[in-house]
């Protein structure tokens, strides 16, 4: 990596580091403040569906606006939003504008997000793309790693709401690492093709067709969508579960996502530096994360717990790594934003699903038993998806014989 990108991935590091402060806030204000894990569930549900849903949208956009301008709208947005939740909380008062504000800034990170998946392969086009995603992700796992270690040590100084505001500044932060970058780089991003003529939906049409058509794009999504679910039910209990059912402090759960995320940089670093192959990759992390979401859900202990969070947590990045580097080799480069945004929205519907379960079967007791049963199915829908593309690369070749 060149010196110069620096300052790129210090962009991506600083805006995911604001971004955890977020979702670290948001259940965990909620529980502590009405004691019940169905609302925690509800706040990530209203958190999370919002970011899903405008994916496809910004896909589109990604792909006739220049990635790097959205990316720059995506930060200082991010920090005005911020700021307006605050004041909004100051004149108003009211959890409300915690989610509001968190659930918008999640929009504006999926704006962000798709904007950064088209322009690394720009950025990045003379590299070996899954050390750049391994890289890309190690940013985003340092954030991690400090995210709920800021937030935890600022609550302990702060009301929540002068936490939110040090958020903002945060994003400002990024936004200015990513202008410097910008001009020491002299990165000019490839110009966008022109609006095709036709109906609107026509982008959301040719996405969906490469999704069906595509050799090997329905199984990346399915395994995808998969993985989301323990993912989803990990992140809408865990303050509740570590909190709350195994009586733990907050900083004990500050540590515990502290240490997992260490594991994830460890494990990042591997891959940078050593060639594996993206299927292997794969598999080594779907087991792992659905093997972590049974012994999380089924431990009555708190160790227990966090031998499980430590695994879905700690090969979640890798598995990303192998679904981003898969996706990159199947989708048209034309048609990458607008196939990428629908990619992403059917891969993480499945996070609000989970969360909306779990303000269902919201009672200590089903907690548990509802992290395995989600864990099952992930397996389940693993299995199925493995063998089936199994038997089509069987059938091939007595195809071609015929």
């Amino acid at each position: 990596m060149r010196v110069n990108h620096l300052a790129f991935f210090c962009s991506l590091f600083v805006a995911r580091l604001a971004d955890q402060v977020l979702l670290f806030l948001v259940p965990l204000v909620v529980f502590q403040t009405t004691h019940q894990v169905s609302w925690s569930g509800l706040a990530f549900f209203i958190e999370t569906l919002p970011r899903y849903l405008v994916f496809p949208f910004f896909g589109a956009l990604c792909d006739r606006v220049s990635p790097l301008r959205l990316m720059r709208v995506s930060q200082a947005v991010r920090a005005l939003v911020c700021f307006g939740g605050v004041l909004g909380y100051a004149l108003f008062g009211g959890i409300g504008w915690l989610i509001a504000l968190s659930a918008a800034c999640g929009v504006l990170t999926s704006q962000g997000l798709v904007a950064r998946e088209v322009m690394l392969p720009q950025i990045f086009s003379t590299q070996q793309f899954q050390r750049v995603l391994a890289y890309s992700q190690l940013a985003d796992q340092l954030g991690f790693v400090l995210g709920p270690m800021l937030a935890a040590l600022l609550l302990g100084l702060w009301r929540w709401e002068w936490v939110v505001g040090a958020t903002g500044g945060l994003f400002l932060l990024a936004d200015g690492a990513l202008l410097l970058w910008q001009r020491t780089s002299g990165f000019r991003a490839a110009a966008v093709a022109p609006a095709a003529p036709g109906h609107w939906t026509l982008p959301v049409r040719i996405a969906l067709r490469h999704v069906l058509l595509l050799p090997g794009l329905k199984k990346v999504v399915l395994l995808a969508a998969a993985e989301n679910l323990v993912i989803g039910v990990t992140l809408a209990t865990s303050a509740a579960m570590v909190t709350g059912f195994h009586a733990q402090s907050n900083r004990y759960y500050a540590g515990l996502q502290t240490a997992g995320a260490v594991a994830t940089v460890l494990i990042l670093l591997t891959i940078a530096r050593a060639a594996w192959p993206a299927r292997m990759l794969g598999r080594v992390a779907f087991a792992a994360i659905c093997a972590g979401g049974v012994i999380a859900g089924a431990s009555a202990a708190p160790w227990g717990y966090a031998l499980g969070f430590l695994l879905i947590v700690g090969f979640d990045k890798m598995f990303n790594v192998y679904i981003r580097s898969a996706r990159q080799r199947i989708i048209p480069p034309q048609d990458y934003g607008k196939t990428t945004g629908v990619v992403i929205l059917l891969n993480n519907m499945t996070q609000p699903l989970a969360g909306l379960l779990v303000s269902l079967f919201s009672a200590r007791a089903q907690t548990g038993p509802l992290i395995v049963i989600l864990s099952l199915t992930m397996g389940g829908i693993g299995a199925a998806v493995w063998t089936a593309a199994k038997l089509v690369r069987r059938r091939r070749p007595l195809a071609l014989g015929d």
